[in-house]
């Protein structure tokens, strides 16, 4: 009677494991998905305004808030694909501000895997983001040949 207890259960945790693989989102784990990696890793090594990279830019600022006794803390960053070589970015940073209360900002980043470009998709990335200068700037001269 006891082995068929144990089997049971046995039978149940596999079956709930089988299921949570089966259902989890991509996004859980980016590192499942070489093209999900490789656009993650283009968004955190992006330049930052200040900053050599996007990932050192926000780790940058919780440290920055700790050493004010302030707390700040870092979400996890998730990566979806949108379609083809186009993939979006997030992470949230929830600030404590001066009278205690919190403040949640989520950064969204679209990364072209085929263009090996990275857009600010949402203004508080926006405010990380530099922006790319055109190749030529408006009303100048066509060059030469």
């Amino acid at each position: 009677m006891k082995i068929i207890h144990y089997a049971v259960v046995a039978v149940l945790v596999l079956v709930g494991v089988l299921y949570y693989l089966w259902m989890k989102p991509p996004s859980v784990n980016p590192m499942a998905d070489r093209r999900a990696a490789e656009a993650l890793a283009l968004v955190q090594t992006h330049q930052a305004q200040g900053y050599p990279t996007i990932l050192q830019a926000m780790t940058e600022h919780v440290r920055s808030m700790s050493e004010r006794n302030r707390v700040a803390r870092l979400g996890e960053w998730r990566v979806k694909q949108l379609e083809g070589d186009l993939y979006e970015i997030r992470i949230q940073l929830r600030d404590q501000g001066v009278t205690g209360q919190w403040f949640e900002r989520e950064f969204i980043w679209h990364a072209d895997l085929l263009l090996k470009k990275v857009n600010a998709a949402s203004l508080p990335a926006d405010g990380v983001t530099p922006k790319e200068l055109d190749a030529e700037p408006a009303g100048s001269p066509a060059p030469r040949l």
